[in-house]
């Protein structure tokens, strides 16, 4: 594409409800945009609440060798040799170069077991659950839902009780030192990060890479877990989704909303995304 070598360009994706079906997270209907970027030297970097082994699948499935951002924006993973040099503060570990945002998830356990005794019955978590559990909330297959329940940063909640119980539950967690992201489905209880912290951090290490290169990115996502990476790239899309409203932002300026749902919008944005950023290189 002419003028794309003079620029670094980016995707930054959620999951469940973006490049996944909400429902039978299928990305059929995406597969050909995918196949466009990948072709075109454009990296999509899965940015989602899922383990690291759940995106492995999907990278595996999808050829994709590109950085991703596991469970919330707790940790980034790099593949090692990636990039010339090893980033700033990262730790090597398991064939990545990975920066951690968030202590480990026995920190989270041990708090949700403390709060069991408070708020009885009004929250099921996955580390209880267990895979059946998993499997019950989720509809996942059981190898899939085992993938799920390895986190290492973080772990999903899904809230039982009422709005006012709910209220209380979150100034413990926050008192406690948790942050809560509240997804499509769960909230995930973790440290101090998200997905727009990841993506700033790992949009810096592209850059530092090859500084006489521009970086353009665009974040995609569907629900409030999605927002802060949604308010920091350069542009946004936000996913139609079916079963819930938009997630709401601060910006107004370069942000798009699909009229279609799910894998079917998001290849209909990143469509427009490139025929815009074709436009602007013939302008420039």
């Amino acid at each position: 594409m002419n003028g794309f070598d003079r620029a670094e360009y980016l995707v930054f994706t959620d999951l469940d409800g973006s490049l996944l079906d909400h429902h039978d997270y299928s990305y059929d209907d995406a597969l050909p945009q995918l196949r466009a970027l990948e072709s075109q030297g454009i990296p999509v970097i899965p940015a989602t609440s899922k383990t690291r082994l759940e995106i492995e699948q999907l990278r595996a499935e999808l050829g994709n060798v590109h950085p991703f951002i596991a469970e919330n924006g707790a940790a980034v993973f790099i593949p090692v040799g990636y990039f010339d040099q090893q980033p700033a503060s990262s730790v090597e570990r398991d064939g990545y170069w990975v920066y951690e945002m968030s202590p480990p998830r026995e920190r989270w356990l041990k708090l949700l077991s403390e709060l069991s005794g408070r708020f009885p019955g009004a929250f099921e978590h996955f580390h209880g659950a267990g895979v059946d559990g998993i499997m019950r909330m989720t509809g996942l297959p059981r190898e899939r839902a085992m993938q799920a329940n390895a986190r290492e940063y973080s772990e999903p909640v899904r809230w039982l009780g009422d709005e006012h119980q709910r209220d209380a539950f979150l100034v413990c967690l926050q008192l406690a030192g948790a942050s809560v992201l509240q997804g499509g489905r769960f909230m995930g209880v973790s440290g101090d990060c998200d997905k727009g912290q990841a993506l700033l951090w790992l949009r810096r290490v592209y850059e530092l890479a090859q500084p006489s290169r521009r970086v353009h990115d665009l974040a995609i996502g569907d629900s409030g877990n999605d927002c802060a990476m949604l308010e920091v790239a350069e542009t946004a899309l936000v996913i139609r989704s079916p079963v819930h409203d938009a997630p709401e932002l601060h910006r107004s300026d370069r942000v798009m909303y699909s009229r279609k749902f799910g894998p079917e919008g998001w290849a209909e944005g990143v469509t427009d995304w490139l025929h815009h950023q074709q436009l602007q290189n013939r302008k420039d």
